[in-house]
């Protein structure tokens, strides 16, 4: 079955009112069908239908100067991917075993702390003097590395892991050049340096870090700026380059981009599949009872110490079947990153989302300010990405503007608090683009809401026309600048009966650069970090 069209609505209002609402199964495309999207969404085993909560009203649609269209709508998050479900010692066996295990904790922190300094010093040996990092290490200093391997196998055995259930076997080097995986914890690397000894791309990030920042370098590391493009087309061009020549070691990308709880599979970045060679997915699992030993909410420290002070940590790795790209996944990457994610998703018995790492940023930022429930904040990043092209960094910036509004303890905002932090004044406009925003009718909108509601007019294609000639009709007297006289001439037909201190406060907001007048470079950023208020400004201005 093909994939749906997931840039339009997910229901089409239908004649009839008494035809039932369905769930459809989604499958895995056909190699054969040309109807695949380019959304580059990881889509659930399963899309419900979702109820938009009223009929859409383009009489009263204040962007409708902008477009017509409906704006997208999808039901809430419901999975925190990166939520540890024990980031504390909970029970009277936990607390136990804890005590009895600390004095095998004490011999194991030795192990790992002996470990680590004899590989470090091994890796800084065999780097000693070599400098042509563009080609393959020679082969002396691979065994020099061995020392290193070794080194990590103790390092997993005092982690707890004195054995790991493996399952299938590794494709040679020359079938399978690319080997990608599920992410879960810090203990995946350090298993994959052991166990292939791959090249790995890896954040930039990762170069400064003691002791480990020296021994990935020796893996012949591809370093990758996540915010940068420019990183990323150099980073793809690596990949490329190192994959088609055997005397390099196989690379292994953890395309997921971040670690999760292995409850459900996230997005897929698409390095790994652009080059079109054929792929061998691996599954990694960590079955427990007690203790959860993903990196979610919990520290490193604790997270060290909880392994440290178990009996036993359970590891299953399972090689699944090569994945040879047709001619057309060799030329399509997110059609081949489907089918690969579908494997791996199968393998493991969980459902793919639409989050991303953009995702986790997003809740550690609600981490920071101290929201309640964090994972409120949560957009499936990678679908917003697709449908809207808002990048990670814009949406922080859109969680700082909803933040402002004062959300409660649900992550809601009713409508005062609204035009309080957009700086509006109740009337008849700012109350339909507060309904605009309120697909659900319930008087509040949460984070989600509000940056798709953003999104939607950002993306529309009239949009920067529009700002542009909202400024020259704005600009009376044609000095580059706008006055707050001009300001509240422009207003004075859509937001009626302003006082000078309301005027102002907009004013204020329009003057991203606080330098007390506003250019048309601060109009176009303001009205780019808040969309929404584009409806203010009387649509006769609108580009036909």
């Amino acid at each position: 079955m093909a994939d749906p069209d997931l840039s339009s609505p997910l229901i089409h209002h239908q004649p009839s009112v008494d035809q039932p609402e369905v769930v459809i199964s989604i499958g895995v495309d056909d190699d054969d069908d040309d109807s695949s999207t380019d959304s580059g969404l990881n889509l659930p085993a399963a899309v419900g239908v979702v109820p938009r909560g009223f009929q859409f009203d383009h009489r009263n649609h204040p962007y409708g100067f902008l477009s017509e269209s409906e704006p997208p709508v999808l039901g809430p998050t419901t999975v925190d991917p990166f939520r540890n479900n024990t980031p504390g010692v909970f029970g009277l066996y936990e607390a136990i075993k804890i005590v009895i295990c600390l004095p095998i904790a004490l011999v194991r922190l030795v192990l790992f702390g002996a470990s680590l300094a004899v590989g470090y010093l091994a890796t800084k040996l065999a780097l000693a003097g070599w400098k042509d990092k563009e080609n393959p290490m020679p082969l002396w200093r691979c065994r020099i590395m061995w020392i290193t391997r070794i080194c990590t196998r103790c390092i997993l055995f005092s982690f707890g892991y004195q054995w790991i259930r493996r399952k299938g076997k590794p494709a040679r080097r020359e079938i399978a050049p690319i080997v990608v995986s599920n992410h879960v914890s810090y203990i995946e690397p350090i298993f994959y340096f052991y166990e292939l000894s791959p090249t790995i791309v890896a954040s930039e990030s990762h170069d400064s870090l003691p002791f480990v920042g020296t021994i990935i370098r020796a893996m012949q590391v591809i370093y990758v700026n996540r915010f940068s493009q420019t990183s990323r087309k150099n980073a793809v061009h690596e990949i490329k380059r190192k994959a088609s020549c055997d005397r390099f070691p196989r690379l292994l990308l953890f395309p997921e981009g971040t670690t999760t709880n292995g409850k459900v599979l996230i997005s897929f970045q698409l390095g790994a599949f652009i080059p079109g060679y054929p792929i061998q997915p691996v599954v990694v699992r960590y079955p427990h009872v007690h203790f959860d030993q993903s990196w979610g909410n919990i520290s490193l420290v604790m997270l060290m110490f909880r392994m440290f002070t178990q009996f036993h940590n359970f590891m299953e790795v399972e090689y699944l079947p090569v994945i040879y790209p047709s001619e057309k996944q060799k030329q399509n990457a997110l059609r081949l990153s489907q089918k690969t994610s579908h494997a791996i998703a199968a393998s493991l018995n969980v459902v793919q989302t639409s989050h991303s790492y953009a995702d986790l940023m997003l809740l550690n930022k609600a981490t920071e300010l101290k929201l309640e429930n964090p994972s409120n904040y949560m957009v499936e990043m990678a679908k917003v990405e697709s449908l809207f092209h808002i990048s990670s960094l814009e949406a922080t910036r859109f969680l700082d503007t909803f933040v402002s509004m004062n959300p409660d303890s649900s992550g809601r905002v009713r409508l005062h608090d609204f035009l309080w932090g957009l700086r509006l004044k109740p009337c008849t406009l700012s109350k339909r683009i507060f309904e605009f925003i309120d697909v659900e009718k319930v008087g509040s909108i949460t984070f989600k809401q509000f940056l798709f509601a953003s999104g939607h007019v950002l993306s529309q294609p009239l949009f920067k026309q529009t700002c542009e000639l909202v400024f020259s009709h704005c600009d009376r007297d044609g000095d580059g600048y706008i006055t707050i006289q001009e300001l509240g001439d422009a207003l004075k037909n859509t937001i009626p009966n302003l006082n000078k201190g309301e005027i102002q406060g907009m004013y204020n907001l329009l003057d991203d650069d606080q330098d007390e007048r506003i250019s048309q470079n601060d109009l176009l950023t303001c009205l780019r970090r808040n969309p929404l208020l584009i409806a203010i400004f009387a649509p006769d201005f609108a580009p036909t």
